[in-house]
């Protein structure tokens, strides 16, 4: 049990990542990195203009998230399979009230139904 260990519990975005992962596995690590930070993005955008422990411990954590899940989907070689995996992102962040972030990721979608998809979910993104 991670209650009697010395350390923290590892998050599934802090576990190393092979070298030779295909766009597949990227795909899905990014799917189950957006997953497991979702509940903090919730709580981040709940916390907005509230200040406290809780709240920047799900900041950093959703920030982790975000930044781990980036950093795999650069590696994705498969542009329609990238642009599936960015779109998680854009909703993690969506989640989070993050449009900061998500502006960018968007214009990095180059598929147009997947980039439709996202804008008529997120009017907000619209340039």
């Amino acid at each position: 049990m991670w209650r009697f260990s010395k350390g923290k519990p590892r998050e599934v975005w802090d576990e190393p990542i092979g070298e030779a992962i295909g766009d597949i596995e990227a795909a899905k690590k990014i799917r189950v990195i957006c997953r497991a930070a979702t509940d903090s993005a919730h709580r981040v955008a709940d916390a907005a203009g509230r200040d406290g422990k809780t709240i920047k411990h799900d900041i950093e954590r959703y920030e982790r998230a975000a930044r781990a899940a980036m950093e795999i989907a650069i590696k994705v070689s498969d542009e329609l399979m990238r642009d599936a995996a960015v779109r998680q992102i854009i909703e993690l962040c969506m989640t989070a009230n993050d449009e900061k972030t998500a502006r960018p990721l968007l214009r990095a979608i180059r598929t147009g139904s997947i980039r439709e998809d996202v804008l008529k979910n997120h009017p907000s993104l619209k340039e």
